[in-house]
């Protein structure tokens, strides 16, 4: 009877909390009301990597969690970037880098993850080293499979969360192309590398899923009740000739004169910091770009060193780098530790100020709290998560506004996000900090199609759509 009473008073204690979650929900919407636009040239498509599968040199490698290059274009169209500088302080697979460059714009980029770094790295060489004789090796590969006279003299590097990915006979012969590819110059070692970073899942037992790697049931390894089939597992031989294939299609005649993406102008460089924005900004000048376009990992749990885990073991991270970058990452993942900002930067004492009186926040980090305290929660590290997300991204905020000319926008895509049955507006409450730390919000341009919550979220507390967003603000 006493427990009875106890979960009635817990369930009383939650919906008074969500009530007043929803109330300060309510007010914050009213005050950006205005801003809002329901935009249906926004798809769900424009704003991921979809748009970019069909599109030359974008399509090479499946990053999911790009936006397309179209959007870019879109967005610096609309808003008149038309010339100077461009950042984004979360690089990823470089498409807004590579979009900026070929509009004639500067583009510097950050990225922390080696497998972005790679990605980027690897274009720029294509457009700017690449000689035909290394076009000719690069087509006796695709034709010849010169790695299949080969011996296997290296043993192909692994983690722990990647060991039996692939079968036995794909292993072997990812180790013969590795060990084939020594043979070739440092720039055909580059792109060969990159051409096989493009087909590890495809031809492994694993798909990418968000919070981890998925494993077919044919690898032997044991994941939850339900069994996992990803369906056709491609052989290596044909995907990596495929792709190396597709690679020298996409680069038309005259590659080293038009550049990988041909205009009538003249491309803009592309700089490539690699670290952390946390780290990398506070270094950049100030009033340095002309616009600013991104998408920050979102608070979504979300782990890119386990997802990425193949690639980055392919690039040579051992256990203690996998650690190190997990931890480096901003705060998107339950495993990340709490930054000691201040210790970081002690100019982020505006920033941390705005997280600190934003009452929407505060009201869902003391009911998340509250929740881990009753044992409610399905992980215990998500409070810690979601508030060194929003303290992390206030201080990206602040340095955005730091780094921008008077006047200059700032586009960024994200995704709100529900916990506990609390749905977390994370569009209005990052534009909250950015009206606090240097910027007015011009639109929030809303996709028409609302995204699902979880389906843990929708089995306790029903679907319920969540905004996914283009924040447009603009530095005052």
């Amino acid at each position: 009877m006493l427990n009875l009473v106890k979960v009635a008073n817990n369930f009383s204690e939650q919906n008074i909390a969500l009530s007043e979650i929803e109330d300060l929900d309510h007010n914050l919407f009213q005050h950006f009301k205005s801003k809002f636009i329901i935009q249906p040239s926004l798809t769900r498509s424009l704003v991921s990597f979809q748009a970019n599968k069909g599109r030359p040199v974008y399509r090479w490698y499946k990053y999911k969690e790009a936006f397309s290059a179209a959007l870019v274009e879109h967005l610096f169209r609309k808003y008149g970037v038309t010339q100077g500088r461009i950042l984004d302080p979360f690089a990823g697979s470089g498409t807004a880098l590579f979009a900026a460059s070929a509009m004639g714009l500067q583009a510097d980029g950050i990225e922390l993850l080696p497998i972005g770094q790679q990605i980027i790295v690897t274009k720029q060489l294509l457009e700017s080293e690449f000689t035909a004789a290394d076009f000719e090796v690069l087509r006796r590969w695709s034709t010849s499979r010169v790695w299949e006279q080969s011996e296997a003299e290296i043993s192909l590097p692994e983690l722990r969360i990647t060991q039996g990915a692939y079968s036995a006979s794909t292993k072997e012969a990812i180790e013969k192309f590795i060990s084939a590819c020594r043979q070739e110059n440092s720039r055909v070692q580059t792109v060969l590398r990159f051409a096989l970073l493009c087909v590890l899942e495809v031809i492994s037992y694993t798909r990418k899923d968000g919070q981890y790697l998925r494993w077919d049931y044919r690898s032997g390894r044991k994941q939850g009740q339900k069994l996992f089939d990803k369906g056709e597992i491609l052989n290596f031989e044909e995907a990596i000739s495929a792709k190396i294939s597709e690679i020298l299609a996409d680069l038309i005649p005259g590659t080293k004169q038009l550049g990988l993406f041909p205009t009538k102008i003249p491309q803009g460089e592309i700089q490539l910091y690699n670290g952390s924005s946390l780290e990398v900004m506070p270094n950049l000048p100030d009033h340095a770009y002309e616009a600013i376009i991104t998408s920050p990992p979102y608070c979504n749990r979300y782990d890119y060193t386990r997802t990425y885990a193949l690639e980055l073991a392919l690039l040579g991270i051992d256990e203690k780098e996998l650690i190190s970058l997990r931890q480096d990452m901003l705060s998107c993942t339950v495993e990340n530790r709490a930054k000691d900002l201040l210790k970081m930067n002690s100019l982020w004492i505006e920033a941390i100020a705005a997280a600190d009186g934003q009452k929407l926040l505060q009201t869902i980090l003391k009911y998340l709290d509250d929740q881990k305290a009753q044992g409610s929660l399905n992980n215990n590290g998500i409070p810690r998560m979601v508030r060194g997300y929003f303290y992390e991204m206030a201080c990206i905020i602040a340095e955005c506004a730091r780094v921008l000319k008077p006047q200059a926008p700032l586009f960024m895509v994200n995704d709100n996000v529900r916990y506990a049955g609390a749905s977390i507006s994370v569009d209005m409450i990052l534009s909250d900090f950015a009206e606090k730390l240097g910027f007015s919000v011009e639109n929030i341009l809303v996709l028409p199609d609302g995204k699902g919550n979880s389906s843990q979220q929708m089995g306790v507390h029903g679907r319920e759509p969540l905004r996914k967003c283009v924040y447009v603000w603009r530095k005052l």
